[in-house]
């Protein structure tokens, strides 16, 4: 019996690559060159699995492509709001991702954002770097410190919690949260709980997000709820870019309405507006939430499972749809 057909739309660690041979019929993208809306339909015609990255719009139109042969789709990643979840389901096509695994890197990097932000670290190794450093200065350059400040989680799922936990013990800030249902769990650390989002940005010193991108979260973030945060306040997003208003941010930060920004993400990737660019208040890096060896293996490894366990007519491990 012929072994299934996967193509595999970007490159993947080669312990992921290495199982997918041993497996499968795959097609490898060598040199990672992102697939176009028109090669990703060629996939869905060629293949009865595509292992697919975030960055793959499946949109209703290319899950209606004629002589569709894909029955399953295992995306890269936790987040969905790349797929068209209802047209996937329309075609019967299975969706899984790769929750869970990448947890703890995404938590470590949205921490990372926060002290980058808080302390002004692109701003003066900007300075640094551009020869502008006058020597060491008793009031030049002051952040603010973390110890006592709170932090305000917007979706409080497993990241959410995880960034809260390395706050609050880590560096004694008290935790306040928004999440849209009661949590299932007890959690180790004292968090309180507000009503609404508009709650927790009016009252923290340093507002995380980690809610899904997409659907009715797109723009969730408005002008008028950045407008509620604390001139001294910071905004961290290893989320998803389309969660916030971007012009609304960039206006904020360029009129020194908040604080700062420290960003993984941003609405038109890889597009970054230059104006966001110009900021000196802003932290930038280009989506690297997931970006460990250790992680992406680790999510790479949960998409074949989900590939094997399909095609072995087993439950997939993290099934969506």
């Amino acid at each position: 019996m012929p072994l299934p057909r996967v193509i595999a739309t970007r490159k993947l660690p080669a312990p992921v690559e290495e199982r997918l041979r041993t497996n499968f019929t795959v097609a490898l993208n060598e040199d990672d060159t992102p697939f176009t809306p028109g090669r990703l339909a060629e996939a869905l015609r060629q293949a009865d699995g595509v292992l697919c990255a975030v960055t793959d719009r499946m949109s209703a139109d290319l899950l209606g492509t004629e002589g569709l042969q894909t029955r399953v789709l295992a995306n890269f990643g936790v987040g969905v709001n790349n797929i068209d979840l209802a047209a996937a389901e329309k075609a019967g096509i299975a969706v899984g991702n790769t929750p869970d695994v990448l947890t703890d890197a995404t938590a470590d990097l949205a921490i990372a954002l926060m002290l980058a932000a808080t302390r002004r670290m692109y701003e003066t190794e900007k300075m640094l770097r551009e020869g502008r450093w006058q020597g060491f200065s008793l009031t030049a350059q002051l952040g603010m410190g973390l110890s006592g400040k709170t932090i305000g989680i917007v979706g409080m799922g497993r990241i959410g919690q995880a960034t809260a936990r390395r706050a609050a013990l880590g560096f004694g800030m008290k935790v306040i949260y928004y999440n849209r249902s009661p949590l299932r769990v007890t959690l180790d650390f004292p968090a309180e709980r507000r009503e609404t989002i508009e709650e927790v940005m009016a009252e923290a010193d340093v507002v995380s997000l980690h809610i899904p991108g997409g659907g009715e979260n797109r723009g969730r973030i408005s002008a008028a709820m950045i407008a509620a945060m604390k001139p001294t306040a910071y905004l961290v997003n290893t989320a998803r870019g389309d969660v916030v208003e971007e012009p609304a941010l960039i206006a904020a930060l360029a009129e020194g309405r908040i604080a700062g920004a420290g960003l993984d993400v941003f609405a038109e990737e890889p597009k970054v507006p230059a104006e966001l660019i110009a900021l000196d208040n802003v932290t930038l890096l280009p989506h690297i939430g997931s970006a460990t060896l250790e992680t992406r293996t680790a999510m790479g490894m949960l998409a074949v499972d989900n590939l094997e366990a399909f095609f072995a007519g087993k439950p997939m491990p993290a099934r969506v749809v």
